[in-house]
């Protein structure tokens, strides 16, 4: 089961999320579902189409599947996610992201 302590260690897809904050004024309240993870964007699918959003420019609200809602600053998602989930998994104790 995902935490709030441990979102960053696991897969983000499929989760619904909102920017909570950006430099990037036209991405504030942009809100859907990631569909795809890179380095450094997360994409998501919204009511218009699919969006790319820059990590490091963002914070984002994720929803879990239990529904809490969860706030990550997007700096600390930069980086591959297979990696992410490695390293963050080992750091924090996490389950390297298995559900």
């Amino acid at each position: 089961m995902i935490t709030p302590r441990d979102l960053v260690c696991h897969e983000l897809i499929g989760l619904p999320i909102a920017v909570a904050r950006s430099t990037d004024d036209s991405k504030v309240g942009l809100t859907g579902t990631v569909v795809d993870e890179s380095r450094n964007m997360l994409i998501i699918e919204t009511t218009d189409g699919r969006r790319s959003v820059a990590k490091d420019e963002c914070a984002f609200h994720f929803t879990l599947p239990q529904g809490e809602r969860v706030e990550v600053e997007g700096a600390v998602l930069v980086a591959r996610p297979e990696d992410r989930i490695k390293k963050l998994g080992k750091k924090m104790g996490c389950d390297h992201g298995r559900m």
